[in-house]
């Protein structure tokens, strides 16, 4: 079977990386095709993944119209060259119109309940695989299971923290540490949304310097006065200052969700709701404010926990019990598709199998 796959986010590559390896060892074959955006080339690059590269990637409103044909049109190239049996992505409205046109199914996975995107591939998707706290029906397409995204590439079956996040952030033995994440608002989804405020930055970050040393992670330009503190690390390292992190806060709802994965307290700060990660709030992994008020006093309210670290990998347990490996049950579904659509229809029951 060959399987080529769009990427529209860093996260997409963690979310597909242990599946395509999977299947490889399998004797699948694979292509990954993407945009320069932020870390997705670099990322593939370290998991050694064959990929093409579309170029740069549009912000503007009338660069976004101009992307669509264009990205439309060299994902339909690369599927002729290629020749896929199945196109995968995360939403990707490129893969689902080359599908369409190429006579080939389109599986999606979805975990950002974004319409304005989804109104885009959904028509030409065969089947969408979303968790199942999604807040949107999707119709007959929709196909539930019970777990997140981000357990695709964090579960244990694929990810151990190894401890040395003091050395890759060049830390002292004993140092805390918080992650903070500030987004660009540059995303379709992201028009009319608001997170931290100026002023509230400034205020959030004063006050952490005053207890731990501060690393600033973001997806757009970061202002003179916070360079000090941005981090520079490999994109691969990421997971692993995450895990050894006292905290995350950022307006980021994907890496707000990996650090509550990981069992490190998260606070997600964004007017966008997310499914999962209000489903991780229910474990006491992840806090979610639509806007800045109240975060100062979350903090102040997580620094008294006792015994910290071990307080949030307990939390972290009992939400792993709940939850498959989204990985093997990609597997699974692909290897055996269409068939398997039929199955897990008629028994959502089936994907206990890979817990």
């Amino acid at each position: 079977m060959k399987v080529l796959i769009d990427i529209g986010h860093p996260g997409h590559v963690h979310l597909f990386r242990n599946f395509a390896y999977q299947m490889q060892e399998k004797g699948h074959q694979f292509l990954f095709t993407c945009r320069e955006k932020e870390f997705e080339i670099e990322l593939l690059k370290a998991a050694q993944l064959p990929y093409v590269s579309f170029g740069k990637k549009y912000n503007s409103t009338l660069g976004k119209i101009i992307g669509l044909l264009k990205f439309d049109f060299l994902e339909l190239k690369q599927g002729l060259l290629f020749k896929p049996d199945v196109f995968m992505s995360h939403g990707s409205p490129y893969a689902a119109h080359a599908a369409a046109l190429l006579g080939k199914p389109h599986i999606s996975l979805e975990d950002s309940g974004n319409w304005e995107q989804m109104k885009l591939y959904l028509p030409f998707t065969s089947c969408v695989l979303t968790p199942d706290v999604l807040f949107e029906d999707l119709g007959k397409k929709q196909i539930k299971y019970q777990s997140y995204h981000e357990l695709a590439y964090l579960h244990p079956n694929y990810f151990s923290p190894k401890g040395n996040y003091t050395s890759i952030l060049n830390l002292a033995e004993d140092q805390k540490y918080v992650i903070v994440r500030f987004v660009s608002w540059n995303a379709s989804h992201d028009k009319g949304q608001t997170g931290f405020s100026e002023q509230e930055k400034a205020k959030i970050i004063d006050y952490l310097s005053a207890h731990y040393k501060i690393f600033i992670t973001s997806e757009g330009y970061l202002p003179e006065k916070y360079q000090p503190y941005k981090i520079k690390i490999a994109p691969e390292d990421i997971h692993e200052v995450l895990a050894g992190a006292e905290l995350f806060i950022g307006e980021g709802a994907t890496m707000a969700a990996e650090s509550g994965v990981l069992g490190t307290p998260s606070i997600y700060v964004n007017s966008i709701r997310r499914a999962y990660n209000e489903d991780q709030e229910k474990y006491g992994l992840v806090f979610n404010f639509q806007n800045e008020k109240g975060v100062l006093e979350k903090i102040k309210e997580i620094q008294k926990i006792q015994d910290l670290k071990n307080t949030f990998a307990k939390r972290r347990l009992t939400m792993l019990k709940d939850k498959i490996d989204i990985t093997a049950f990609m597997v699974w579904f692909v290897e055996n598709y269409p068939e398997s659509k039929k199955l897990i229809t008629n028994n959502p029951k089936i994907q206990y199998e890979y817990k």
